[in-house]
């Protein structure tokens, strides 16, 4: 088979008798066009909609361009209806949640926008300008909640973006648009800090994990950011790994999330047996690969599938790089306990992603197929490869001669998990 890579694929050169399975989405194809399905999921709004008045301002929140929603479709299809109830295009502004993330170029807006560019307002989020900075509330842990002026002093905020799992924060979607979509730089560090145990040295909360939402702190520190800023609803939607819209849930906030969320694990979690030597991951290509931070996701769902001391093929182009300015920084720790000492009094989201990712490299032997300097991936404790044909003989030389392997197409999207004895 072909994996892709950036823009392009390579071939997969495996002896059919060690594969134990590609792992894969259990059903994800569309039965209608994705106009019908986002237009069927907004008429579960219609009354709130019907709600807004003519001159009120309208915030629709949606994501970069590293994490692909649909959103050239949907929202047009949500102005159209906003429109509709008076709402005047002049009083809609598109604001983009980058978080922490850079600020987007004019081609990336047109990408995210569709048939609006040009038509709607839309701008940035900056974490770091206090001027565009309001204080809402505390969380009932002491986060700060500081978020955009803007979802602040509009009359009704819509949410939207895309369901997928979170290696932390469970699944992303829902109330992670505002917190850190459009949060400051202290309260999305605050609110990522709750991945951690309380106490040095003692790791990972085990609550904040992939998939699960019940206790982990960090979805409820972003649950309660959401409900200050109360927004009108949301419209979430699920991507087919070929980033197609295959569903989408609109309604009030937490209840359309809640049950999006149980659709993609219905059908994005994969039953596992038994775990592999050795796991070919995919991102599944651009912009899954854009950079090491959101190509982690893939290594985080893929790693799940790999025994302890087993080899990974990771496939990330990471055409930008790592995704931030100080993520690579962190690798001058190359011990995983004076790391933790330095995340828990320093703490960024960039360094828990780090750290996450140097946990794996130590557990596993990773090689990464990337256009990253060679020397920088050996710093992050991974072996670099340029072809998968490349990273398969390497990989051969660590694995034994009866090794057992998946392959995982689009492992951005799929969550391999241990089926009970």
């Amino acid at each position: 088979m072909d994996l892709h890579y950036g823009d392009i694929s390579f071939p997969l050169n495996l002896p059919p008798d060690r594969l134990l399975g590609v792992v894969r989405p259990a059903a994800a194809e569309a039965t209608e066009p994705p106009e019908a399905i986002i237009g069927a999921a907004l008429d579960r709004c219609a009354e709130t909609i019907r709600s807004f008045r003519p001159g009120e301002r309208v915030v629709i929140v949606t994501s970069d361009i590293t994490r692909y929603t649909g959103s050239e479709v949907y929202l047009p299809i949500l102005v159209e209806r906003l429109a509709a109830a008076g709402i005047r295009e002049r009083d809609m502004e598109i604001l983009v949640a980058l978080g922490i993330h850079r600020k987007q170029t004019e081609h990336e807006h047109q990408k995210i926008a569709g048939p609006l560019h040009g038509r709607i307002r839309i701008v940035d989020h900056d974490c770091d300008d206090p001027g565009e900075l309001a204080f809402i509330g505390r969380t009932s842990n002491g986060i700060e909640v500081t978020v955009n002026r803007r979802v602040v002093e509009a009359d009704r905020v819509i949410l939207t973006g895309t369901i997928g799992f979170h290696y932390f924060a469970g699944f992303g979607g829902g109330r992670k648009s505002i917190l850190p979509g459009v949060a400051a730089r202290a309260s999305c560090m605050a609110s990522h800090f709750a991945v951690l145990n309380p106490g040095a040295g003692t790791g990972k909360n085990p609550l904040a994990t992939t998939g699960s939402l019940a206790g982990n702190p960090v979805h409820g520190a972003m649950v309660e950011a959401c409900a200050m800023v109360e927004p009108a609803f949301i419209l979430n939607t699920v991507l087919s790994p070929d980033k197609r819209i295959i569903a989408a849930f609109a309604g009030p906030w937490r209840d359309a999330h809640e049950e999006g969320c149980r659709y993609y694990a219905e059908r994005f979690a994969w039953p596992l047996r038994e775990k592999a030597d050795l796991v070919v991951v995919s991102c599944g290509g651009f912009p899954k690969d854009i950079n090491v931070i959101q190509s982690h996701k893939a290594m985080e769902y893929g790693s799940q599938a790999l025994k302890e001391g087993g080899v990974m093929v990771l496939l990330a182009q990471c055409r930008d790089g790592y995704g931030n300015a100080t993520f690579f920084d962190w690798f001058r720790f190359q011990d995983l306990a004076p790391f933790e000492v330095r995340l828990r009094s320093h703490y960024e989201i960039n360094g828990q992603t780090a750290y996450s990712l140097l946990q794996k490299a130590q557990k596993f032997r990773v090689i990464l197929v990337s256009d990253l300097p060679p020397e920088e991936v050996r710093t992050m404790g991974m072996t670099p490869a340029r072809t998968l044909d490349e990273a398969m003989t390497q990989a051969t030389e660590l694995l034994p001669a009866d090794y057992t392997a998946y392959v995982i197409p689009e492992g951005g999207t799929v969550l391999p998990v241990a089926t009970k004895k």
